[in-house]
C-alpha cells in the first residue's frame, strides 16, 4: 500500500469512527459497548492483529465516556468501594433476577439481607456453594 492509499484509508476510516471517536451520547456509548464485544469474538489474541489497535481505540472513548457522565462514574465509585465478595454476589442477583429468598446457599433470607447490608460476610462454604450454582470460579468473590 502507497502512502496516499494508506491516508485515503485514514480519512474513510476517520469519517466512519466519528461518531465513536469521542463518543458524545448514550446511543453511540451503547454502540460501542456492542461493537467492542463483536470484535472482541473476532480478534486473534495477537499483538498483530489490527482489530486489537480498533478494539483499544473503541475501549479508550468507551473509558474517557464513562469518567465524564457523572452517573457512571459514581457507580464505578460505589463499586469500587464494596468488598469483592459483596459485589459479586450483588452481581449476580442482579443478572439472573434474584431476591434475598432465592439464595439458599447462603442460609434465610435474613441471613443474605445481613450479608447484603454488610454485617456479615460470605464464608468459604457459601462461596463454593454460589460458585457451583453459578458454575463459576471462586476466586471472584475475592
Amino acid at each position: 500500500m502507497t502512502a496516499a492509499a494508506f491516508k485515503d484509508a485514514c480519512h474513510s476510516f476517520a469519517k466512519a469512527a466519528a461518531p465513536y471517536l469521542p463518543i458524545r451520547d448514550d446511543a453511540h456509548y451503547e454502540e460501542a459497548l456492542a461493537l467492542v464485544e463483536s470484535l472482541l469474538k473476532e480478534a486473534e489474541d495477537s499483538p498483530s492483529d489490527p482489530l486489537n489497535a480498533v478494539i483499544d481505540l473503541l475501549t479508550h472513548a468507551i473509558q474517557t465516556y464513562e469518567d465524564q457522565d457523572a452517573e457512571l462514574a459514581a457507580f464505578e465509585q460505589r463499586a469500587l468501594e464494596q468488598p469483592a465478595d459483596l459485589a459479586m454476589l450483588r452481581l449476580l442477583m442482579a443478572q439472573h433476577q434474584l431476591g434475598i429468598a432465592d439464595l439458599p446457599e447462603i442460609g434465610s433470607k435474613s441471613m443474605v439481607s445481613r450479608v447484603l447490608s454488610g454485617e456479615r460476610s460470605l464464608n468459604k462454604s457459601h462461596i463454593k456453594a454460589l460458585s457451583r450454582r453459578f458454575d463459576i470460579d471462586p476466586g471472584l468473590f475475592f
